[in-house]
């Protein structure tokens, strides 16, 4: 078992990985307007107290992948990047949101602490290296079509450009009739970079499932224990208070009352694997 003991600090506010605590990346799948986002980050922030865990929250201003052209969006990145600043400043956690293009690096790298990287642009050098020379944070979201081993070239290219501070997330792999696996067996190897989260909403899409992407949220609770035996550092969970209103993948994210039942759950399997490595310490 490869475990790594390298921690990303996250400044102002915790680290990441190593022999730290689950954390969680929570949040809407897209910044719907100025209003929603606040109050679902209000009641994140609420969570994040009742269960005390590092909380960071997650938006995006532009969802640039849609199934359909007439899918709703974002807000926009300057919109969407201010936004999220006033969210970071006013619940006093840390901010990500998705970059799409090379040129939204620089303006979005100023209001946020963690860009990522998505899955289906994960080998574009140009964003890539962009977006590390920053000196951000990065999450590093693994490609569908790619295997965890040839997640090395995209970690060399972070590193080659100055920046140790990335995190790797896994999202699942393509395997035939519209279906994702998460290939647990193999986690250990992103281990060997550093930290580790696992998506677990995007995990339970169904891509290509017609005019929009479908999704079997009630299999986010079993993927999630299977994640956390297997030493991942953070939990990454897009949420919302109803799947009617939300203009995002709705039909695959957690609901916010269940996910208040979910986290304790979680939190109490992850000290309780994390203390058999490391020892009892929480």
């Amino acid at each position: 078992m490869i475990i790594s003991s390298k921690k990303v600090d996250i400044p102002g506010f915790f680290q990441i990985g190593g022999d730290s605590r689950l954390s969680f990346i929570l949040g809407p799948c897209v910044l719907e307007d100025e209003i929603i986002p606040i109050k679902i980050a209000g009641e994140l922030k609420k969570l994040s107290e009742k269960y005390k865990f590092n909380l960071i929250f997650k938006g995006s201003f532009d969802k640039a992948n849609r199934t359909s052209i007439h899918s709703f969006r974002g807000i926009g990145l300057e919109k969407g990047v201010r936004l999220l600043n006033k969210i970071r400043n006013e619940f006093n956690i840390p901010v990500i949101t998705d970059i799409h293009d090379p040129s939204q690096v620089e303006y979005a790298a100023e209001y946020v602490d963690i860009l990522q990287i998505p899955a289906f642009l994960i080998r574009q050098t140009d964003l890539v290296e962009k977006a590390a020379v920053t000196g951000r944070v990065l999450n590093l979201k693994k490609a569908q079509f790619l295997s965890p081993f040839e997640m090395e070239h995209v970690v060399s290219k972070v590193e080659e450009s100055g920046n140790s501070k990335y995190f790797i997330t896994d999202r699942g792999t393509f395997f035939g009739y519209n279906r994702l696996v998460n290939d647990f067996k193999y986690f250990p190897v992103y281990k060997k970079w550093g930290p580790l989260c696992f998506d677990a909403t995007h995990s339970v899409q169904l891509p290509g499932a017609g005019s929009k992407t479908g999704g079997e949220p009630e299999y986010i609770d079993n993927l999630c224990y299977a994640a956390i035996a297997s030493f991942v550092d953070i939990i990454f969970c897009e949420t919302h208070f109803s799947r009617e209103q939300a203009k995002s993948d709705a039909s695959n994210l957690i609901l916010l009352e269940d996910l208040d039942k979910l986290i304790p759950k979680m939190i109490s399997l992850s000290d309780f694997v994390r203390n058999s490595l490391f020892g009892d310490q929480f």
